[in-house]
């Protein structure tokens, strides 16, 4: 993760390791309570914050789960979009070039400019079918 003009500590530290150790969308609390069971003593608030930096500039997703929890997980450079198991939680990245040219056309149609997007598509993966 590259947090340019982010100051490294020992608990951003933490959760961005924890993060690289997780391979799908957790929530704030499923990542603080897997940072207590590694050891790590890091506050609720602290990885609540991190996270919140780490997104904003671009080092982890954030999506909003049908039950409208922030769950985060780091992601690839390139631009995607989700499926996501509403039951499970498993998760699959997916490019869109339909939607990306869909996004292009509609935004030129309101003249619109610099706009950005995110897609998750929420289903039942092939184990919980």
């Amino acid at each position: 993760m590259a947090t340019v003009g982010v100051r490294t500590t020992r608990q951003r530290t933490a959760v961005s390791e924890a993060l690289t150790e997780l391979d799908d969308f957790r929530s704030t609390q499923e990542i603080h309570e897997y940072l207590k069971e590694r050891g790590d003593s890091v506050g609720l608030a602290t990885v609540y914050r991190t996270l919140q930096t780490l997104s904003s500039v671009g080092d982890v997703d954030v999506i909003l789960r049908e039950d409208g929890e922030s769950v985060y997980r780091l992601c690839s450079d390139a631009h995607h979009h989700h499926l996501v198991c509403r039951k499970c939680g498993f998760t699959v990245e997916v490019e869109g070039p339909a939607v990306e040219r869909w996004a292009e056309a509609v935004s030129h149609e309101h003249a619109f400019t610099e706009v950005s997007h995110t897609l998750e598509i929420f289903g039942l993966c092939a184990n919980c079918s």
